[in-house]
C-alpha cells in the first residue's frame, strides 16, 4: 500500500468533523493518518478529545501572537517539524493570509456547511432559511485566498423542511458533513483529485456507479 499521507487537522471548537476524520483513519486501508490536531483555542473541547485518543495535539493561542503573520509563522514551523502532507480545516475559525494559503495550495481543504457557492461565510443555515431554499447541504473544497471560493471536491445535499430552525437544519447538515469529509479526504490523499490552475482535476476515479437520472427532491415527490 502507498505510504499514508500525514494530515494536520485544525480546529477551534468541539471538532466533530475532526472526530469523523479520526474515526475514518482508524481503518487499515484509509490513505491518510491524523498526525496532529491543532487548535487556536487552548480550551477547545475537540483538543481534549483528541488528546484522550492518544493523538498528538497542540494549542497555539492566536491571542499570544502580535500579528496574523507571526501566528502563521509558528504554525508553519510546527507543520514542517511534523512532516505534514495535508491540512484539514475543521471548524477552524480564523482566516489565513494569502501567503500561508498559497504555500499550501492544493494541500489544504475545508468543509463548509452550505452548497457553495451559495451562502458563504457565517450563519449559513440562517441564510438558507431566509432565502427559502428547499435543499441545503455541505461542501468540501480546496482552500484559496478568497473565503469559501476554492475548487469544489465534493458536496452532500439534505432537504430543508418546512418546520426547520437553524438548529434542526444544522443537525441534518452536520450528519452529512461527517460522511462527506472523510470520503473527500481519502480522495485527495489518494491523488484522485487535485487542484490545478484551471480548477479541480479528477484522476482515476470511477463514476460508473452513479445513476445520472437520480435527483434529490425537497419536498419529496
Amino acid at each position: 500500500m502507498t505510504e499514508k499521507k500525514r494530515v494536520a487537522v485544525l480546529i477551534s471548537g468541539r471538532g466533530s468533523n475532526m472526530q469523523a476524520l479520526v474515526e475514518a483513519a482508524r481503518a487499515p486501508d484509509y490513505p491518510a493518518e491524523i498526525a496532529l490536531v491543532i487548535s487556536n483555542r487552548p480550551e477547545a473541547p475537540g483538543l481534549a478529545w483528541a488528546k484522550d485518543q492518544g493523538l498528538h495535539t497542540l494549542a497555539l493561542d492566536h491571542n499570544l501572537y502580535e500579528s496574523r503573520e507571526h501566528f502563521e509563522g509558528q504554525l508553519q514551523s510546527v507543520l514542517g517539524l511534523a512532516k505534514i502532507d495535508l491540512i484539514a480545516l475543521a471548524g477552524f475559525m480564523r482566516l489565513m493570509t494569502a501567503d500561508f494559503v498559497n504555500r499550501w495550495q492544493g494541500r489544504m481543504i475545508n468543509i463548509h456547511p452550505s452548497l457553495l457557492p451559495a451562502f458563504k461565510g457565517l450563519d449559513t443555515h440562517e441564510q438558507a432559511l431566509a432565502a427559502g431554499v428547499r435543499i441545503s447541504g455541505c461542501t468540501v473544497h480546496f482552500v484559496v485566498p478568497e473565503m469559501d471560493a476554492g475548487p469544489i471536491i465534493g458536496q452532500a445535499a439534505v432537504p430543508v423542511l418546512p418546520a426547520d430552525t437553524p438548529e434542526t437544519l444544522a443537525g441534518r447538515v452536520l450528519a452529512a458533513e461527517h460522511r462527506l469529509y472523510p470520503a473527500m479526504m481519502a480522495v485527495v490523499a489518494r491523488g484522485q483529485a487535485h487542484m490545478a490552475e484551471t480548477g479541480l482535476v479528477w484522476q482515476r476515479t470511477d463514476f460508473s456507479n452513479i445513476n445520472q437520472a437520480e435527483a434529490v427532491f425537497s419536498p419529496p415527490l
